[in-house]
């Protein structure tokens, strides 16, 4: 129970990567704030937390809405008294050749993976610096590294968020808050399950352990950099991606 006393706030935590962040976090002991659009998916994951022991509370969030993450992370810091671990997870894809892209889906990427860890930073980040101690953690993506052909969007959000990662690893080092960035390559999730037979096995052909990543294999890194023992770590992208991209 290495996360013992903490508080942990997870984005999109209703699915997939978040959802598993969230399980491992409170299995390690921290009690977590679950944040997405879909409260009947929330409640799922709540209720699991709780059979197993753990302490969670479920918080709508629309992470498109800036006046809702306000408004909802002013709720859970209320709730709470603090927020220790912020885990920035929520994405989405609208996936487009660039001369085709439409301005609304660049957008959408843009505001929904790399604005609004801006913006749950900026709100949380008061009560970090306060008690001198804090971990953000955002989750990017290899795309965000090496680009993808049709994904000029999301590949730009996730790059984003490295630097973004940097950047306030450099601002807060010294109050004793880390900030790093979790790169999955390709995860079994929703997001990835409509991907045809095909291009899963070629993608599987890229990667040296031979196997396609799970959500808990996510998680398990970011559980990792939100303990003691990732204490001199900051400003750091943890490449979780079966050696897809090495270096």
């Amino acid at each position: 129970m290495k996360l013992s006393g903490r508080i942990a706030l997870v984005t999109g935590a209703s699915q997939g990567i978040g959802r598993a962040c969230a399980l491992k976090l409170a299995q390690a002991g921290a009690t977590v704030a679950v944040a997405a659009r879909n409260q009947e998916k929330l409640n799922e994951v709540m209720r699991e937390i709780s059979e197993h022991g753990g302490k969670a509370k479920t918080f709508a969030l629309d992470i498109t809405d800036e006046e809702q993450i306000k408004s909802t992370l002013k709720a859970a810091l209320a709730e709470f008294g603090k927020i220790d671990i912020l885990v920035n997870n929520a994405g989405i894809t609208r996936d487009q050749l660039v001369m085709r892209m439409k301005r609304a889906d660049w957008d959408a990427v843009l505001n929904t993976n790399l604005t609004s860890a801006y913006l749950c930073t900026q709100q949380v980040i008061g009560s970090m610096l306060k008690q001198r101690w804090g971990r953000i953690i955002n989750i990017t993506s290899i795309f965000g590294q090496v680009g993808q052909a049709g994904q000029a969007n999301y590949a730009s959000s996730k790059a984003g968020l490295i630097g973004l990662t940097m950047a306030i690893a450099r601002e807060v080092g010294s109050r004793n808050i880390t900030c790093n960035a979790v790169a999955p390559g390709f995860i079994e999730t929703a997001m990835t399950s409509g991907l045809g037979e095909e291009l899963k096995q070629t993608a599987l052909k890229n990667i040296p352990l031979g196997r396609i990543g799970t959500p808990e294999d996510v998680a398990n890194a970011v559980v990792f950099l939100a303990s003691e023992e990732a204490a001199y770590i900051t400003g750091h992208v943890l490449n979780v991606n079966g050696g897809m991209l090495m270096g």
